[in-house]
């Protein structure tokens, strides 16, 4: 066994059940677990390093994540959202994007999301979406630790028209799709020391039927996985089900048995009761009561003016919030900061959604919901997933109050060095065997690829420019 101490000026140390602040004091690693965390050890090591003058923080859990499509959200998606699907890009932009990009592109949005996680934070990711193989094979080479869900649904959505949501049904009601989905997880879950896992993911609550629904909440029980579905993220959506079921959706997946512990929610951000719906419902004590988990991603829908009424609420009723990236950027600090001032600016309230209630979330709320006692904490028998931080830089400077920091002035520039499982996987901003450099141009042709392929996608035939024009118009001559 190997034992690494780390000396540090600043560690957010995990005591009597949540965080706390220990200055001055030391990690001891053990192989890939905390071996000890105090004001001192006596204890014999091999290696020591020297975090004097910096923080030491548990790593981020990133519940929500599409890193084959993320990055080609940029240049493209931002200042779009069309009024007649209340301002979600999902049923004109997504069709558009999803038939064009190709599998050059999308393996090179996996390679280019590894450093970029890691650079910002995420030592575990939850990953949605249909190339499994691709992410368990960069999650061994990088060293993150991912929890890796395939996609499956009984349909699709789609807009003939640009005015209207319309979905178009698989044959198989998509049981092919999930007993492929079960077999990845039967391949991958415990590879690299357990370091890898699955997890069931039916896409989204309006694209899967009742008896989808039903089989896949059997499943996570019965394989101890855990189940994310996307749910109450768009208007349509809610009108969708409201019309189908005569209640909410959160309300039918509850009717259904299909709410409990085990499931990671992405978004829930229009429940009844929001502005956004106007539907009299307790949607947010149903979450709360069942115990299900939230996976909020402020940005993807801040951007476009939609907020979560609000971050501060749901936690208050006592739902398991946890933080997620999404889209691009791949960032966790930028979760936090934005998770914590969009909260304040819906609720004008300033004590809200505090630091450490976002820190909370991204951490301790995120290893909650996949039932792992060892994430999210810096204690004795947690995995040593660490993440070390400037305190003397520019942004840091001058620092008090560690977590305040990190979560409203921090940049990736601030974060040295994540280590997971013991072993170092980012160090000054690099993440060996990934260019920075050569992974850009790879997305870049793929994005180029996309752009040119979406007019033979979208419902009216509309070029890039025409979907989404750009900021300025060319220079003529």
């Amino acid at each position: 066994m190997a034992r690494t101490l780390i000396r540090a000026s600043h560690i957010i140390a995990y005591q009597q059940g949540g965080h706390r602040h220990l200055k001055d004091g030391v990690v001891v690693l053990e192989d890939d677990r905390i071996l000890h965390v105090g004001r001192d050890f006596d204890g014999p090591v091999d290696q020591a390093l020297d975090a004097t003058g910096k923080v030491v923080t548990p790593g981020f859990i990133n519940t929500h994540a599409h890193l084959s499509e993320s990055p080609l959200d940029k240049s493209f998606v931002e200042d779009r959202g069309p009024r007649q699907f209340y301002l979600s890009g999902l049923f004109e932009f997504l069709s558009a994007r999803d038939g064009a990009i190709t599998e050059a592109a999308r393996r090179a949005c996996i390679a280019y999301s590894m450093p970029e996680l890691l650079r910002t934070g995420t030592t575990t990711i939850m990953e949605i979406g249909w190339h499994g193989d691709v992410v368990a094979e960069h999650a061994a080479r990088c060293g993150i630790r991912a929890y890796i869900g395939q996609g499956y649904r009984s349909g699709r959505w789609f807009t003939a028209n640009g005015r209207a949501v319309e979905y178009e049904w698989s044959e198989d009601d998509g049981f092919g799709a999930m007993d492929a989905a079960i077999r990845f997880i039967e391949q991958v879950d415990g590879r690299e020391g357990g370091r890898i896992k699955g997890f069931l993911t039916p896409m989204q609550v309006d694209t899967c039927s009742e008896a989808l629904l039903r089989r896949s909440a059997e499943a996570s029980r019965a394989m101890g996985v855990p189940l994310a579905l996307h749910v109450s993220q768009s208007v349509p959506e809610f009108h969708e089900m409201t019309r189908r079921n005569g209640c909410t959706p959160i309300e039918w997946l509850n009717e259904i048995g299909f709410l409990g512990p085990n499931c990671i929610l992405g978004h829930c951000i229009i429940p009844g009761e929001s502005s956004w719906a106007n539907y009299q419902a307790d949607d947010i004590g149903i979450l709360a009561d069942t115990g299900a988990n939230v996976a909020h991603a402020v940005w993807v829908f801040a951007r476009r003016g939609i907020a979560m009424e609000s971050f501060a609420r749901y936690q208050a009723r006592g739902v398991n919030m946890t933080l997620a990236t999404d889209t691009c950027p791949q960032s966790m600090i930028e979760a936090l900061r934005w998770t914590s001032v969009v909260s304040k600016v819906v609720d004008r309230r300033t004590q809200v959604a505090t630091a450490a209630d976002v820190f909370n979330a991204a951490t301790l709320n995120g290893a909650k919901a996949l039932g792992r006692d060892d994430l999210g904490r810096i204690a004795p028998g947690a995995k040593a997933d660490l993440l070390i931080w400037k305190a003397d830089s520019l942004f840091m400077t001058p620092l008090r109050d560690p977590i305040r920091n990190i979560v409203f002035s921090a940049t990736a520039e601030d974060l040295e060095t994540s280590i997971i499982d013991g072993r170092v996987v980012m160090q000054d901003g690099v993440v060996p065997g990934y260019d920075p450099v050569e992974l850009g141009r790879a997305v870049q042709e793929g994005a180029e690829a996309m752009w040119a392929g979406m007019k033979e996608r979208d419902w009216a035939g509309r070029d890039i420019e025409q979907l989404s024009p750009s900021s300025f118009p060319a220079f003529a001559g």
